[in-house]
């Protein structure tokens, strides 16, 4: 007799597919096209640049709501009643995602990018940089944490109470945590645009998918569901690649340029990584925390959800910005970083 548990298990995601592994390799080549492309196709980028309703990007709209509703079709809020189950280890990941990782982050930001690395870099980008690298940081994945903790044999219920919870407070908490950093680098907060951006690709994305989610289970039970999801897996990264080259054809002039800065980008985004991880696994051990539970603890609390900080540094900044740069750079590290951490934690 299938349990719920077991049932729980097969709606997590596998370990790493070979395309997932090799993402950074596919989202370098994206760069690459999007920076060939942009030079010598300038006119259709421009014309696609172009195609905005109400300060939204209807392109990239498009491929960010194909990124995120699959990806939010693993997500059980039915899952939300057994967050008291593991309530020290939840207890940690909230405070790691909420309370440390937007504000290290940031902290991170002004004191490299904003301070050691401004010689270095454009000067006219260094506060889009950090914003950039706040929205980064200002939610919590939601997707590859599946993966992530099937590598690290992680609790799955826990994984996926944990992320419904994180789900749930990302939808009133994204906006102020946004605002409340920005503003306090000096960086001009377009509010409308903001909340117009937490509807856009975290509210109507939530409810879209728990409504496919439901149609499908009621239709085929969890069968139908896993057959729905690995189906849908490559479509989320061909729009994510997609996005990559459309931000690299507006962004290609100033990366040929200054291909430095994506190097120097990089460094507060995989310090704060281990830094979130550390601090997570360290006190869920000091708590007494199981390793099955204080592994994906870390691991949540450690990664980011690149595919939302993208689409809000698109609509609050534009394609050109440097916000827009950052949060790619974000993508660009994030398969090798956690797998660096995934390995760490199970040694």
């Amino acid at each position: 007799m299938t349990s719920v548990s077991d049932v729980r298990r097969r709606t997590v995601a596998p370990a790493l597919g070979t395309f997932e592994r090799y993402l950074t390799l596919w989202v370098a080549l994206c760069i690459l096209a999007g920076i060939v492309l942009g030079q010598f196709l300038p006119g259709s980028f421009q014309a696609l640049g172009r195609m905005n309703v109400a300060e939204v990007n209807i392109p990239v709209a498009v491929l960010i709501w194909l990124m995120i509703v699959p990806m939010l079709l693993k997500v059980d809020f039915g899952a939300l009643h057994r967050v008291a189950e593991q309530w020290r280890g939840i207890a940690v990941t909230v405070g790691i995602n909420w309370l440390v990782k937007p504000f290290s982050m940031a902290a991170l930001g002004w004191l490299f990018v904003g301070w050691l690395f401004r010689p270095l870099l454009p000067a006219a980008q260094i506060d889009s940089y950090i914003a950039g690298l706040i929205l980064l940081a200002a939610a919590p994945c939601t997707a590859m944490v599946f993966v992530w903790s099937n590598l690290t044999d992680g609790e799955p219920n826990f994984t996926l109470s944990q992320v419904a919870l994180n789900d749930m407070i990302m939808v009133f908490a994204f906006a102020p945590i946004v605002g409340l950093l920005l503003g306090l680098s000096s960086i001009t907060v377009p509010w409308q645009t903001l909340f117009l951006s937490v509807v856009l690709y975290i509210v109507v994305p939530v409810i879209a998918a728990q409504l496919w989610r439901r149609a499908v289970l009621h239709r085929g039970g969890t069968a139908a569901l896993t057959r729905t999801l690995r189906t849908l897996q490559p479509v989320s990264l061909v729009a994510l690649l997609a996005t990559l080259v459309l931000l690299f054809g507006f962004q290609g002039e100033q990366i040929v340029r200054q291909p430095l800065v994506i190097a120097l980008l990089a460094v507060p985004i995989i310090i704060q990584v281990y830094l979130n991880a550390g601090i997570a696994y360290w006190l869920n051990r000091v708590l007494g925390v199981p390793h099955n539970i204080a592994c994906p603890s870390a691991l949540i609390g450690a990664s980011n959800f690149f595919e939302l900080a993208v689409a809000a540094a698109i609509a609050l900044f534009g394609f050109q910005s440097g916000a827009a740069l950052a949060t790619v750079v974000g993508v660009l590290v994030e398969v090798p970083v956690m797998l660096s951490v995934v390995y760490l934690v199970k040694t």
